[in-house]
C-alpha cells in the first residue's frame, strides 16, 4: 500500500488535546470510516443497503464517555483475566483490575482502545494504524508494538489484520470489537446465526471461564446449524457473552460463522485464523445518547463476533497460547464478508 497522498480529516480532539483523525476507505462494495482513537471502525456501509452495518456515533465526543468498545481494538490483552493475576516464567504478574475492581478486562485502564493511534499507511481501500503499548501500563511487562490493517476488497470483504511484537514476554490478544446489525432495526435478536464450534466455555458470575469445555450439543449454545439468536431457557432469553472454541491453536484462515437478517437479506460470513470467537449479543447496552443517524442503542441493538484467543488463557495451561515473546511476531487475521440477497 503505497503513499497515495490521501488526507485525513480531524474528527475530534482528545482530553489531552490531541487531534483524532478519521479516514474513509472504499472497496469491494463497502465504505468504512476509521478513526485513530482506539483504531475504531466508526461506520461501515454496504452498497445497496442504506443502514449502517455497525454501531457507533456521528461525533467523537460521545466515544470516550458512552462507547462500549464500539468498533474498537481492545488490548493489549482483550477479554478477561481472572483477578488480573497470572504467573509468567515463574514471575507473579498483577495487572490492573479495571472491571468492578475484581478482574482485568480488555487491557485495563487506559487500554489501547482508549488511546490515539497513528496512521502509518493509507490507500483508497486500506489504512494501517500503529500504537506502542508502553511497558508497565496497567502492569504489563515489556513494550508492545501493534499495528492494525483494515482493507476493503473482493466482494464485500472487510479484512482485519493485527500484528504485534514485544521486547519482553507478555500476553497479547487482540480483536475487532464492532457491534454488528445487518438490518438497521432496534433489536438484532431477529438475526440468524451459525458458529462452527462443538464446545463453548461456561463462566462464573464474574464471566471468568470455569476451565470446563462444555459441548454445545443439547444446549442453547448449539449454533452448528443456522438458527435464531433469540433463544430461551427456563422461559428467559439466553444472555450470550461466551467464547466458542474453534480450535486449540491459531490456524490458517477458515470460515467459522455466518450471520444473516431475513428482514434485509444481508449476510455476514466470518473467516479467521483465531482459535476462539466471543459471541456477545449486546444485552448490556443502554446508551443514553443517539448513535449513528440518531439511532437508539438499547439491549440487543447489535452483536459482537470477537475473534481471539480464549479468555483467561494465561491461567489455563490447556487453553490456546496467549503469550508473545521477543523475536516472535503475532499475526491475527479475520475477514468479515458481507453480501445482500
Amino acid at each position: 500500500m503505497a503513499d497515495t497522498g490521501f488526507q485525513s480529516e480531524v474528527f475530534g480532539t482528545t482530553a489531552a488535546g490531541e487531534p483524532v483523525y478519521r479516514v474513509t476507505i472504499r472497496g469491494g462494495g463497502l465504505t468504512a470510516k476509521v478513526m485513530t482513537w482506539g483504531s475504531v471502525i466508526q461506520d461501515l456501509r454496504l452498497d445497496g443497503h442504506a443502514p449502517p452495518l455497525v454501531l457507533g456515533f456521528d461525533d467523537f465526543a460521545s466515544y470516550p464517555q458512552y462507547s462500549s468498545y464500539f468498533g474498537a481494538t481492545p488490548g493489549r490483552c482483550a477479554n478477561r483475566i481472572d483477578g488480573g493475576h497470572f504467573v509468567l516464567d515463574g514471575e507473579q504478574i498483577q495487572l490492573d483490575r479495571n472491571e468492578k475492581g475484581i478482574n482485568h478486562l480488555h487491557g485495563g485502564t487506559g487500554n489501547i482502545a482508549k488511546q490515539n493511534w497513528t496512521i502509518v499507511d493509507q490507500a483508497a481501500d486500506s489504512v494501517v494504524l500503529r500504537i506502542v503499548d508502553q511497558a508497565g501500563r496497567a502492569g504489563y511487562p515489556g513494550n508492545c508494538d501493534i499495528t492494525a490493517t483494515y482493507h476493503l476488497h473482493g466482494d464485500g470483504v472487510l479484512s482485519v489484520t493485527y500484528e504485534a511484537s514485544t521486547d519482553a514476554p507478555t500476553p497479547v490478544n487482540l480483536c475487532q470489537h464492532s457491534y454488528f446489525n445487518l438490518d438497521g432495526r432496534e433489536n438484532a435478536l431477529d438475526h440468524d446465526l451459525m458458529i462452527a464450534a462443538d464446545h463453548y466455555l461456561p463462566t462464573t458470575e464474574a464471566q471468568i471461564p470455569t476451565g470446563e469445555l462444555r459441548p454445545v450439543a443439547g444446549t442453547p449454545f448449539d449454533f452448528r446449524e443456522m438458527g435464531p439468536m433469540k433463544r430461551f431457557e427456563n422461559g428467559e432469553q439466553v444472555l450470550f457473552d461466551h467464547n466458542f472454541c474453534l480450535s486449540r491453536q491459531r490456524m490458517a484462515k477458515r470460515s467459522i460463522a455466518l450471520a444473516r437478517s431475513i428482514n434485509s437479506g444481508v449476510s455476514m460470513e466470518v473467516r479467521t485464523t483465531e482459535p476462539g470467537v466471543q459471541f456477545y449479543a449486546g444485552f448490556k447496552l443502554d446508551v443514553p445518547v443517539p448513535g449513528l443517524e440518531g439511532r437508539r442503542y438499547g439491549a440487543f441493538a447489535g452483536f459482537c463476533m470477537e475473534t481471539q484467543v480464549w479468555p483467561d488463557a494465561v491461567n489455563h495451561a490447556d487453553f490456546p497460547n496467549a503469550i508473545l515473546r521477543p523475536g516472535q511476531t503475532l499475526k491475527q487475521e479475520t475477514d468479515y464478508v458481507f453480501s445482500k440477497s
